[in-house]
């Protein structure tokens, strides 16, 4: 197949906040402050899961999965993005393109395939108790959470892949301020059907689908938490679930908020900024989530951080 891409466009304007200087001068701070929440945040829980023998359990080994998942996901991003708040050189490379899309579809689909997982543990504990520690083995962790890394991974590269061997014809000012690959899609001068066609499939796979188990697993769990006796019992497994399902809320929240509202025939800079806030934000609550809401994760990181009081 011929390259036509590679001699065309060599790189692509990122067109972002451009237009709106001011904009760009109070983003900086703020986008800049909250990644910062989310790299440390995220960091910790992992810290924490690892540091402490206590959260060697399936629940903490899908929330590091998640923590890890949020640092890759923003991280393929805002670096690049801050830095072409400040630059009026807002320019990325051709590879370095078609890289964040990959990166950034991978780790956004890996989520939705990672906050069903939890749904499922949760269901597993809650549900059938006494067989927890055999259904859901270490093995079996790891198979779920490599599978779906793997998995959206390979789904990512394909899309990528099929999107960029588009020819663009010269085009290259993308109006986003990410390689986000619907808006690259526009420059496209081909047909677009077939990476339409993968997107569409893939979204259905990984929104609806997605969702509508984890919404039967939270049915389950609440028919069988009404059925406990004691009210500490069901307080116990309501705060087991409540984080959890806040995150799993915030997340589909949004995605289906940008994602499912009607389209307007031109892009509106309130889309743009909301945009923004969404993916910095939702990555950065999420720890916040669950260390307010567990008391194991607050306990936890009381004692590591006593530990390493305690090591100087």
């Amino acid at each position: 197949m011929e390259r036509v891409n590679s001699t065309e466009v060599s790189e692509f304007f990122l067109k972002g906040f451009s237009g709106y200087p001011a904009l760009e001068h109070l983003l900086f701070p703020l986008c800049s402050a909250m990644y910062l929440v989310t790299l440390l945040g995220n960091t910790g829980i992992v810290a924490v899961s690892v540091l402490d023998a206590r959260l060697h359990t399936p629940m903490y080994f899908f929330l590091g999965n998640l923590s890890i998942l949020d640092i890759c996901y923003t991280s393929t991003f805002v670096p690049l993005m801050l830095v072409h708040l400040l630059s009026a050189q807002k320019t990325i490379s051709f590879l370095g393109c078609a890289l964040q899309m990959c990166l950034s579809l991978s780790t956004g689909s890996t989520e939705c395939l990672l906050l069903t997982i939890m749904a499922y543990d949760r269901y597993l504990a809650i549900c059938w108790p006494l067989r927890y520690p055999v259904l859901m083995s270490n093995r079996l962790c790891w198979l779920l959470a490599g599978t779906a890394w793997v998995l959206c991974l390979f789904k990512s590269v394909t899309e990528t892949v099929i999107a960029m061997r588009l020819p663009f014809c010269g085009h290259r000012v993308v109006s986003h301020f990410t390689c986000e690959i619907l808006a690259v899609l526009k420059l496209a001068c081909g047909d677009t059907s077939i990476s339409e066609v993968f997107l569409l499939v893939g979204a259905i796979l990984l929104l609806p689908v997605p969702l509508a188990f984890i919404c039967l697993s939270y049915t389950l769990i609440l028919a069988t938490t009404l059925r406990v006796p004691s009210a500490a019992g069901r307080r116990k497994a309501f705060s087991t679930c409540s984080a959890h399902l806040a995150v799993v809320m915030l997340y589909y929240g949004t995605v289906i908020f940008m994602y499912m509202k009607p389209k307007s025939k031109e892009a509106r800079i309130s889309d743009e900024v909301f945009t923004v806030l969404y993916a910095v934000v939702t990555p950065m609550l999420n720890p916040v989530i669950y260390s307010l809401r567990n008391k194991e994760v607050k306990e936890a990181a009381r004692k590591v951080w006593g530990r390493i009081q305690t090591s100087r």
